[in-house]
């Protein structure tokens, strides 16, 4: 039970022209992810362009493992980095707490999944996936909370924290230190939770993660080793001091030429406007600056430079001076992100959502800037979770997936048609148009007698159908509670595949379907999910 993405509202049109009909983008993207023909001459170009420039990429890997014990499959591709045949399979995401949404999920194991396609397919070519975490992000919102459904079936936000401190709120989130605020977090989740086999275990195993004094970007790392370690994926932090200074010479261009760079993506940005919508707001540059008092953006002034909302200016060649003594301190923002990915990793594809294929189209300046391979962006696999009882209700309705991706109070409404033979809204509509006719005829002579009966009876009718509006209510009402066991299984179909009028994988959490079925759920939707549909697809459990 796949659907077109076009049956689903709220996809940039810009994803759906590039998914379903790329001849209309194509002047925005190097290359078509469907185009297989070109895949091999694309593999030779990424890894051509990428040997001069990093060798010990998997030395420096190694190194981030050094507290894991990684499994032979994740050693092996930590290995492979050392040929100049590897190219990696890439995807990233800020650092959500206990994971974030399920679209990360979807996300890595497409990436998985593709690299063992291509490694079936090209074997000259070795492929390793990667998750690139975005911790140098400064979003605390964004990565805070999670969604979940409660025991009776309601959509529930659970907060980490609703504040944080001063010194925090800057502060890129990877570096984010977790308080003992955690465990109220974990508290609310146990009561939201229902009790399981598996309950007591998945709550150790997060709360090992995620402890006072742990950071957001170890506890999300801990939670995708735990997750993905089986299938080889490798977890990169692009934030490690040595991955920073093989970046000096992105960051100097970027101040450098900064004037080029702006001006090439601003006219790529224009001539996109003029048939979609940008999604990324250009900036003169693309660098953030951290310090001890957070992360700031570096901004224009007509003297040189100085940090965004501060008094701190800086001339070129301090900023140029400063990157190369403190590298660490630097950090691209979301245009500059791509060029530095796949300047450290030889990217042969990127697996990415739909907002990010968006802002792809305005990256295409920057690449050529760069020299730097375009990677093939590949669309993430996107998928509802369908349990057992859920599709019995949808099968007693006759409700296909789509029919769902409505607001709550929509799909009542129509099932409670369809199912029930009080079609108050018929009736009362009748009786309205009735009693118009009549007063119109009233009126009418009334206003002949006397003007101001004329105003009197127009507001007469407006009172009666007042009273009509009230009855009509508790006449619904009183439906509803004839068919409250209905509205119970609508509210539960809602909820679990709409919930808070979103598709699943962007409002609910992992652990809820884990929480349910144990771990080996994980295995059942990479064994299920489908990459080459790029349709949604419905995957039942």
């Amino acid at each position: 039970m796949n659907l077109n993405y076009k049956e689903i509202l709220g996809y940039p049109k810009i994803f759906l022209d590039y998914v379903y009909d790329f001849e209309k983008v194509n002047r925005f993207y190097k290359k078509n992810f469907r185009n297989k023909d070109e895949y091999l001459l694309h593999f030779k170009k990424v890894t051509e362009s990428f040997s001069s420039r990093l060798s010990n990429l998997s030395e420096i890997i190694s190194e981030q493992y050094s507290d894991f014990s990684p499994s032979d499959k994740t050693q092996n591709n930590i290995e492979k980095l050392k040929s100049n045949k590897t190219l990696t399979v890439v995807t990233g995401q800020q650092l959500g707490i206990l994971g974030g949404p399920l679209y990360t999920i979807y996300k890595t194991l497409t990436a998985i999944k593709l690299c063992e396609y291509l490694s079936a397919r090209y074997n000259d070519f070795n492929f390793v996936p990667v998750f690139w975490l975005e911790g140098d992000d400064h979003d605390f919102n964004e990565v805070s909370s999670i969604g979940m459904l409660n025991l009776e079936n309601e959509f529930r936000v659970i907060n980490y924290s609703e504040k944080i401190s001063n010194d925090d709120d800057r502060k890129s989130v990877g570096k984010i230190n977790l308080n003992e605020d955690i465990n109220l977090f974990f508290e609310e989740i146990e009561k939201t939770l229902r009790p399981t086999e598996f309950t007591e275990n998945i709550l150790n195993r997060l709360k090992g993660f995620y402890k006072p004094g742990n950071s957001f970007k170890d506890a999300f790392t801990q939670v995708l080793f735990s997750l993905f370690d089986k299938y080889g994926l490798l977890v990169f932090d692009p934030q490690d001091t040595k991955i920073k200074e093989i970046l000096r010479p992105v960051f100097k261009k970027e101040i450098s030429d900064f004037r080029t760079h702006t001006e090439q993506v601003i006219k790529a940005s224009a001539t996109l406007e003029e048939l979609y919508h940008a999604q990324i707001k250009v900036k003169p540059v693309n660098l953030f600056y951290s310090n001890d008092n957070g992360r700031f953006l570096i901004e224009l002034t007509d003297e040189g430079f100085r940090l965004k909302g501060t008094r701190i200016k800086f001339s070129s060649d301090e900023l140029l001076n400063l990157i190369e003594t403190q590298p660490q301190n630097f950090s691209p923002n979301v245009l500059l992100r791509p060029i530095c990915q796949d300047y450290i990793l030889p990217t042969a594809f990127y697996v990415g959502g739909p907002s990010e294929i968006a802002y792809f189209a305005q990256l295409l300046p920057l690449y050529n800037l760069f020299n730097i391979e375009e990677p093939i962006i590949f669309p993430r696999s996107s998928a509802t979770l369908i349990e057992k009882g859920i599709q019995k209700s949808l099968d007693k309705f006759k409700l296909k997936l789509e029919d769902v991706f409505v607001e709550k109070e929509q799909l009542e409404e129509r099932i409670i048609a369809s199912i029930s033979d009080d079609n108050t809204d018929e009736l009362f509509k009748k009786v309205k148009d009735e009693f118009e006719i009549t007063f119109d005829k009233l009126r009418e002579n009334l206003f002949q007698l006397d003007k101001t009966l004329g105003d009197a009876s127009s507001k007469s009718q407006q009172k009666i159908f007042r009273y009509l509006d009230e009855l009509k209510n508790k006449a619904e009402n009183a439906v509803k509670r004839k068919h409250e066991s209905s509205i119970r299984q609508i509210n539960k179909i809602s909820s679990s595949l709409y919930p808070n009028s979103n598709l699943q994988e962007r409002a609910l959490n992992f652990i809820y379907f884990e929480n349910k079925y144990g771990s080996d759920i994980l295995d059942k939707i990479y064994n299920e999910l489908e990459i080459d549909k790029f349709e949604h697809q419905a995957i039942e459990l």
